[in-house]
C-alpha cells in the first residue's frame, strides 16, 4: 500500500509531502509521522536549514477526515482528547523545530489544513489559493491552534469572517494582511518556497533557530520577560562560530560564508 506520506532528504532542506491525494490530503497517521520525523531529522542535523511542507495534486492539506472524525462520537472522552493531541504534538513540534518551517500551499487548504500551514514560519501561496475555517458548518470548533495564530497575524473581524461565517478567503485577501509572506503565480507555490529555502540555507542557520525561538516566546511573555531573553541569547550568540564569521565578514568587507561552517568534513 502506498504511503499517505513520506519526505525527501534534499541535502539542505527536507521536503514533507501530503499525498493523501483521494481525499485532498487530509490529516492521516501517516503524514503524522513522516512530519515528526523529518522536524526530528532536522533538528538533529546541521546541515538541514528549513523544512518545506508540500501537497502532492494541487491542494496542501484539508484538515481532518470528517468520515473518520465522525466515528470519534462512539469514543470515550479521553480517547477523543488524544486524537486532537495527536495533531496538537505536531503543532508543537512545527514551532519548537529550531529550523525555519515553510508552507507551500497550493490550491488551498481547509480545517486544521490551514492551523498546519499558519504554525509555520513562513507561509507562500498560489495567488488562486484559498483557505477555509468551515469547523461552524459541521457544528464543529477550530483545533490545532488555529484561534491562536489567527488572531495574532489578522485583524479580528476577519478571524471572525473565517471562524464564525466558514467563508473560503483568497490568498490575496490574506496575503494584503500580512500573513503570507509570498503569493506565487498558479502551481508555482513549491517553486517559490523552495527560493526562500536557498535563501535561508545562505544565512547563519543555528542563529535563525534562536531568533525563531524568541519571536515565538514573544507572543506570550512580558517586555522585561523578552529583553532578559534576548540577553541571555547575546551574550551566547556573541562567542560562537556564526557570529565570528558574521563579524569579520563585515570588517573584511565581504560576504559571509556560513554554509562553510555546516560543512561536513570529509
Amino acid at each position: 500500500m502506498q504511503a499517505l506520506a513520506y519526505y525527501e532528504d534534499l541535502g539542505d532542506r527536507l521536503l514533507v509531502v501530503n499525498a493523501n491525494t483521494t481525499k485532498r490530503n487530509a490529516l492521516s497517521p501517516d503524514y503524522y509521522s513522516a512530519l515528526q520525523s523529518a522536524l526530528e531529522l532536522a533538528a538533529a542535523e546541521s546541515r538541514i536549514t528549513s523544512v518545506i511542507l508540500h501537497g502532492e495534486a494541487g491542494f496542501f492539506c484539508a484538515g481532518g477526515d470528517l468520515s473518520l472524525i465522525a466515528t470519534r462520537r462512539e469514543l470515550p472522552r479521553p480517547q477523543r482528547l488524544q486524537k486532537i493531541e495527536d495533531l496538537h504534538d505536531v503543532i508543537r513540534a512545527i514551532v519548537a523545530c529550531p529550523k525555519p518551517v515553510i508552507a507551500a500551499v497550493s490550491g488551498g487548504a481547509a480545517g486544521a489544513g490551514v492551523s498546519l500551514a499558519f504554525a509555520c514560519d513562513f507561509l507562500v501561496a498560489d495567488e488562486q489559493a484559498k483557505f477555509t475555517v468551515a469547523y461552524v458548518k459541521a457544528g464543529l470548533v477550530p483545533d490545532g491552534g488555529l484561534t491562536s495564530t489567527l488572531s495574532t497575524q489578522l485583524p479580528r473581524a476577519l478571524v471572525m469572517r473565517m471562524a464564525l461565517l466558514g467563508e473560503a478567503i483568497p490568498a490575496r485577501q490574506l496575503n494584503e494582511s500580512g500573513a503570507i509572506l509570498q503569493l506565487s503565480s498558479e502551481g508555482k507555490a513549491l517553486e517559490a518556497a523552495h527560493e526562500l529555502a536557498d535563501k535561508l540555507s545562505n544565512g547563519a542557520s543555528a542563529t535563525q533557530g534562536v531568533i525563531k525561538g524568541l519571536v515565538n516566546r514573544a507572543q506570550s511573555s512580558t517586555l522585561e520577560e523578552q529583553m532578559d531573553a534576548e540577553r541571555d541569547a547575546m551574550v551566547d550568540a556573541v562567542v560562537t562560530a556564526e557570529a565570528s564569521e558574521g563579524i569579520n565578514a563585515f570588517l573584511e568587507k565581504r560576504a559571509p560564508d556560513f554554509k562553510r561552517l555546516r560543512a561536513v568534513p570529509a
